[in-house]
C-alpha cells in the first residue's frame, strides 16, 4: 500500500479515518493494521494489500484457504497473531478462493482482448481526470493504464489474488483496495471519473448506480456490461438491459454521453483455458454531471 492511501480510506463500518500501524515498510507499506478507534474495527494490511471489510472473520468464512495463505503469507508475529484470532472468529460456509483465483488467471489470459484497448480509447477520448476509482477492478488491466494519464487512481475488487497479480505492476499514483463495491471505503471522496466494467451481474446493479451517484459531483461515469444476469445467477435481485441502465443513469442525474446514447456491442472475449473462449458483446455507457 502506498504510503498516501490512508489519507483516502475510511472505516466501512461508521466512515471514520483510520489510524495506520505499519508492521514492515519497504517501498510501500508491505504490512500493517488499519485501526478505527470509534467502532473498534482493524483492517489488515497483508503483501502490500489492505482488506477493508466490515466483518474480516466473515470475509475469511467464504475464504477458508485464503485464510491460510494470508497466514503464510504473513511476515511479523503481530499480524499472525492477528490472523489466528481471526480465523478462530470463522464459520466456513463456503470457500470462494478457488473461484477467485481461477477467475484471476482467465483475466491474465485475456489481457490482450480487444475489450480493454476499445475502452482505453474511449477513456483517452475524455477530459484527463485528477482523481480516478475503478470498480471491480480485477487485475488492473484498465487501471494501470489510466494512471499513466490521472494523478491518483484507486481500484477495488473482492478478489485478493486479482489485486496481488495488479499490485505487481507499482505505480507511484496506483493503489488497490480489497472491498465490496457497495461500502464506503473511501467516505464522502468525490472522484473525477468512477468506472465499473461487466458489473451488474456481481453488484446490485441499482444499488451501484445509486452509490456512484454520491461518488460524483461533477465527472464522468464509465460502465458498460454484456447482461448476462446468470454469469452471476442469484446474485442480483434487479437486473437492467442496455435501455433500463441509461434510464436509471439519467434518474440520477447524469447525461448520456453523445457517442453512447445507442447500445453499443463490443466484443470482449475471455479465454477460460486452451481450448475454450467466451465470446460477449459487451455495452458501454459514458454518463456525465
Amino acid at each position: 500500500m502506498l504510503e498516501h492511501t490512508p489519507e483516502f480510506l475510511r472505516c466501512v463500518g461508521c466512515g471514520s479515518k483510520l489510524e495506520l500501524d505499519t508492521l514492515q515498510m519497504k517501498k510501500e507499506i508491505e504490512e500493517g493494521i488499519l485501526k478505527c478507534k470509534k467502532c473498534v474495527l482493524a483492517f489488515p494490511i497483508i503483501e502490500k494489500i489492505p482488506i477493508l471489510w466490515n466483518d474480516f472473520p466473515k470475509y475469511l468464512s467464504h475464504r477458508k484457504v485464503l485464510g491460510g495463505q494470508l497466514y503464510q503469507l504473513s511476515k511479523t508475529e503481530k499480524m499472525k497473531s492477528f490472523l489466528k484470532s481471526s480465523l478462530s472468529k470463522t464459520v466456513h460456509v463456503d470457500d470462494r478462493t478457488a473461484i477467485d483465483e481461477r477467475w484471476s488467471k482467465i483475466y491474465q489470459n485475456s489481457m490482450h482482448s480487444k475489450f480493454y484497448s476499445l475502452i482505453i480509447r474511449h477513456l483517452d477520448s475524455l477530459p484527463k481526470p485528477n482523481l480516478v476509482l475503478e470498480h471491480g477492478c480485477s487485475i488492473g488491466i484498465v487501471t494501470s493504464s489510466l494512471a499513466d494519464s490521472s494523478n491518483t487512481v484507486f481500484g477495488i475488487d473482492r478478489s485478493f489474488s486479482a489485486l496481488r497479480f495488479a499490485k505487481k505492476t507499482f505505480k507511484h499514483n496506483l493503489d488497490y483496495v480489497v472491498a465490496d463495491s457497495l461500502s464506503p471505503v473511501f467516505g464522502k471522496l468525490q472522484f473525477d471519473m468512477v468506472i465499473a466494467l461487466n458489473l451488474l451481474e456481481l453488484v446490485e446493479p441499482l444499488e451501484l448506480l445509486k452509490h456512484v451517484s454520491k461518488q460524483i459531483t461533477f465527472g464522468y461515469f464509465v460502465i458498460s456490461d454484456p447482461y448476462d444476469f446468470d454469469r452471476g445467477v442469484n446474485s442480483v435481485k434487479k437486473s437492467l438491459d442496455e435501455f433500463t441502465l441509461r434510464a436509471n443513469l439519467e434518474k440520477f442525474g447524469f447525461k448520456i454521453h453523445a457517442n453512447t446514447k445507442n447500445p453499443s456491442y463490443l466484443p470482449w472475449n475471455l479465454k477460460l483455458n486452451s481450448r475454450a473462449i467466451l465470446n460477449y458483446k459487451v455495452d458501454l455507457v459514458i454518463g456525465k454531471k
